[in-house]
């Protein structure tokens, strides 16, 4: 959905998944904005971009969400459990006892995602004016 976009620019994208696990939805997916298939695939630029907007990522789902913590994953090939072939770093927020790695997929509603999304940009654009970034990339969802 086009209100899951969190950023967007020549290199990489944010969006909120719509996926959830357990309680906890609203994880962010940090994509190369072209089409590349796994990880095997980016150029060492996209894969560096990748690698620094997932810091920021991180950052701003403290400020956003104040999780006990943060986790990434990827995840190449089917044997390597990936099932949508663009590449994209999963960002998830942590909490104690959440259970992450034993919860079952469940489809995130859009409103949610929506919410979510506005909740992590307005974070996102506070983390890249704070390291003397332009906030311009920043996707401000619908109402």
């Amino acid at each position: 959905m086009p209100t899951d976009l969190v950023y967007r620019d020549e290199l990489v994208s944010v969006l909120i998944a719509c996926d959830g696990f357990g309680d906890h939805e609203g994880h962010a997916m940090v994509i190369p904005s072209a089409h590349f298939e796994a990880l095997y695939d980016l150029p060492d630029a996209v894969n560096a971009a990748i690698a620094v907007m997932s810091r920021r990522v991180a950052l701003a789902m403290k400020a956003a969400w104040a999780p006990q913590g943060t986790s990434v994953r990827q995840h190449n090939e089917p044997a390597g459990n990936q099932h949508v072939w663009h590449y994209h770093l999963h960002v998830f927020p942590r909490w104690d006892d959440d259970a992450l790695y034993r919860q079952m997929r469940h489809r995130v509603p859009v409103d949610v995602r929506r919410a979510k999304a506005a909740e992590l940009g307005a974070a996102l654009a506070g983390v890249l004016t704070a390291e003397g970034l332009s906030s311009a990339d920043v996707v401000a969802p619908p109402a």
